[in-house]
């Protein structure tokens, strides 16, 4: 039997319909989806018949080791079946993309990466702020805020920094950002599940920024300090709309079709 084919694709950070057309049509092309902890349900509407397999990690808590994962995506695509990795976010962005990677180049299985967007972008998007600004805000940094030996990692490396995973860390993580060099009055905010329904916002600076776990604890969170966290001036939103409302997807809107009853 031919060994398969295995199909990278980025979910998105939240709900089902941030997946690009392209990630869609492929998901809908699996017979088998190895998907992670934080992808929506609903895109199992794409690959109804197809076998679902949770190999999802969680921070703190029981997760499917990597060197599982790796295994079964090498034992389903050497049935001969194409097989979807379902990554929230982009693959590429801390999504242990290089590790899964290298572990079907060397059983000879063939794969390729479709990109999505990330729960940077997506914190950006909910609340309303450009993570560059034309003058003073040109280099854009993503940092994970946990490293593999649990050390807080937290530093000053561009005009805007965007901490992934720092839900649990928000004290620790100010008390590092101060000691890297970023005043107390830098802006910060915090968007805890972006891109879904429930996103929640809230703004800070270094100082202030331990009070966000009253808002956001127990959800995961994205960070964003520096020059991309400073609200814009005079910004106008649609009447009715607020950070986490989730507009009505219209008649004819190819959107519906990821819309849950």
């Amino acid at each position: 039997m031919s060994a398969g084919h295995v199909i990278f694709i980025g979910a998105g950070p939240g709900a089902a319909d941030l997946i690009t057309l392209r990630g869609a049509r492929a998901l809908a092309r699996a017979s088998v989806v190895l998907y992670d902890a934080l992808t929506d349900p609903a895109l199992r509407e794409f690959a109804p018949a197809a076998e679902w397999v949770d190999v999802g990690k969680r921070g703190f808590s029981a997760s499917t080791g990597q060197d599982r994962i790796n295994v079964l995506l090498v034992q389903y695509a050497s049935t001969g079946a194409i097989v979807a990795r379902l990554k929230g976010g982009d693959p590429s962005v801390f999504g242990r993309l290089e590790e899964e990677q290298q572990a079907l180049a060397e059983a000879g299985i063939t794969s390729e990466v479709i990109p999505g967007v990330t729960s940077a972008l997506a914190a950006a998007a909910a609340s309303s702020r450009p993570l560059t600004r034309r003058g003073d805000g040109r280099s854009v940094a993503l940092t994970t805020a946990m490293t593999q030996e649990r050390e807080l990692n937290a530093g000053r490396r561009a005009d805007t920094e965007v901490f992934y995973m720092a839900g649990r860390q928000l004290a620790m993580l100010a008390r590092r950002l101060a000691e890297a060099g970023w005043p107390a009055d830098t802006p910060v905010c915090v968007v805890s599940r972006a891109g879904w329904p429930d996103q929640i916002v809230s703004d800070h600076d270094v100082g202030t920024l331990p009070t966000a776990c009253l808002v956001h604890s127990g959800r995961p969170a994205v960070v964003t300090v520096g020059v991309g966290a400073r609200p814009v001036l005079q910004r106008a939103s649609p009447a009715g709309v607020r950070a986490g409302d989730e507009p009505a997807a219209s008649e004819g809107d190819p959107a519906a079709a990821f819309t849950r009853p």
